[in-house]
């Protein structure tokens, strides 16, 4: 059979066929025409919106540098470190007899001649065993 005979046999049933499916098509395109209007609607809107916002800010901005240019610094703050040392007998005669002290103090500032390994005197009978 060829296309002719096919034509003639059901011409009626394939024009119908080919003006629903161009209708399907048509409307398929348009609802995708019409949803893209929206999208570009949504996306101007928002644009707006940050431009609006962004005046605001700079009109604020503004008006705040105004205000602080013309201020004069009439006050300085120096910070200066504050060290405090806590003396307690608990720390001086327990946690670190005879020359702990002396110990942390020349490791604070890096000086570490006339140090040696081993303590002077005897430890504290608490320390020596420490079960």
């Amino acid at each position: 059979m060829t296309w002719l005979t096919l034509l003639k046999k059901g011409g009626p049933y394939l024009v119908v066929l080919a003006v629903a499916a161009a209708l399907v098509g048509i409307g398929w395109v348009g609802k995708g025409w019409h949803e893209d209007s929206k999208e570009l609607e949504r996306q101007k809107a928002t644009a707006d919106a940050i431009t609006a916002a962004l005046k605001s800010d700079s009109k604020i901005a503004a008006a705040v540098e105004e205000k602080l240019s013309g201020l004069k610094a009439n006050q300085t703050v120096i910070d200066r470190g504050v060290t405090r040392e806590i003396q307690k007998t608990v720390y001086r005669n327990v946690c670190l007899p005879g020359t702990g002290v002396s110990l942390l103090n020349a490791a604070a500032t890096n000086d570490i001649t006339g140090l040696s390994a081993e303590p002077d005197g005897e430890m504290p009978a608490a320390t020596a065993n420490p079960e």
